[in-house]
């Protein structure tokens, strides 16, 4: 089948690396998004290893659309509604891009779903119901270039909930972009690891979970499993073999996590208690200022307030001038990665970077800045 998957912008060539690891093929990159081609084995592992997709679309129908008629025939006549989709079974439509004459998604949407309906009306003489939260399908119509692309959308919920987070901090990161950012450092499990502005754990639970290859969203269920051609046996022996797969805590290296506000700190501890990481990542409710280590060399890693408002932002320089002061004096050797919203900020650190990558949080212009304490 060809799929594609959408990832935050940044993370594109990592989502292919990983996909490609998956087991999927032909892999093109494209701006917060990829495709490729992959057998019923691996559509189903990659809802289970994959760390940094948002979102899985089977592509199931290509057409030229100029207008609301080839809109609507293109639909009706490019797929097999009839076989796939009863009357009994709810749906709702989700539309991106737009051509000349289809600028408007929810006209756009709207006549993808007069489309099918009208079908079914006319062989049956009853049409599906459409369901906004929990529907049997979710039909997705890109458009580009008068060109139409349909396809069926695997789950209802976006793949970077993990379901370890009901207690978030203000700015939460999300944990596809914290995945991705830490695949970059390229930490290998062996150095330890330190948060120095942990918030909710994100960063720090996904970097164990990653490491380790523990699996994610087992229990969810998906809309395939609604597909004409959903094959039980294949999938529910990929979703044993993640299940039992047998995971070594033992190899953890220091992993620490540091955060001042009680509140937040508290939220961080429900968040690995829930991810069942305990007893390998130590939460120290403190400032980072007073964190004292002895042990090799390793990875910092750090999510700081970005200070949009021009008064926060003066607030803020303080912060970014201790933290440059600390990290000099107290972590010579390790690698320190921060991820910057703001530059006019981390020039305050006054370090040296030595690799910026630009990435999207939350629609927020970043850098993934790794420097080399000296």
């Amino acid at each position: 089948m060809n799929v594609v998957a959408s990832a935050p912008e940044g993370l594109e060539k990592t989502l292919a690396e990983e996909i490609l690891n998956l087991g999927g093929s032909n892999i093109n990159t494209y701006k917060r998004f990829i495709n490729f081609e992959c057998d019923f084995e691996t559509f189903y592992r990659v809802h289970f290893y994959s760390r940094l997709a948002f979102r899985f679309y089977r592509e199931i129908a290509s057409f030229n659309c100029y207008d609301k008629q080839s809109l609507y025939e293109g639909v009706r006549d490019s797929f097999d509604w009839l076989n796939w989709l009863h009357f009994d079974k709810t749906f709702n439509v989700q539309v991106t891009g737009r051509t000349s004459s289809l600028s408007h998604t929810h006209f756009t949407a709207l006549e993808v779903k007069n489309s099918i309906t009208d079908l079914q009306e006319a062989v049956w003489n009853k049409r599906s119901n459409i369901s906004l939260d929990n529907p049997d399908f979710i039909i997705h119509l890109h458009l580009n270039n008068n060109k139409a692309i349909l396809s069926l959308q695997s789950s209802v919920e976006s793949l970077h909930k993990r379901g370890y987070r009901p207690a978030i901090g203000n700015a939460p990161l999300k944990e596809n972009l914290a995945s991705g950012l830490i695949n970059m450092t390229q930490w290998n499990g062996k150095v330890p690891l330190i948060d120095l502005m942990c918030g909710s754990g994100t960063f720090l639970i996904e970097a164990v979970n990653q490491f380790l290859g523990v699996p994610i969203n087992i229990d969810q269920v998906y809309l395939f499993e609604n597909w004409l051609d959903f094959r039980k046996d294949i999938y529910l022996n990929e979703k044993n073999k993640a299940k039992n797969k047998i995971i070594n805590y033992e190899k953890l290296p220091t992993i620490i996590g540091c955060e001042i506000n009680k509140k937040v700190f508290q939220q961080a501890n429900v968040n690995i208690s829930l991810a069942g990481l305990q007893n390998y990542i130590e939460l120290i409710n403190n400032n980072f200022l007073a964190l004292q280590l002895n042990c090799t060399p390793g990875i910092i890693i750090c999510n700081p307030p970005y200070g949009k408002k021009l008064g926060d932002e003066n607030e803020l320089i303080c912060l970014y001038e201790q933290m440059g002061i600390f990290l000099k004096n107290n972590f010579s050797g390790w690698e320190f990665w921060l991820l910057s919203g703001n530059p006019k900020l981390t020039k305050y650190l006054k370090m040296k970077s030595s690799l910026k990558i630009p990435v999207s949080n939350g629609g927020i212009d970043c850098r993934w800045i790794k420097y080399l304490v000296r």
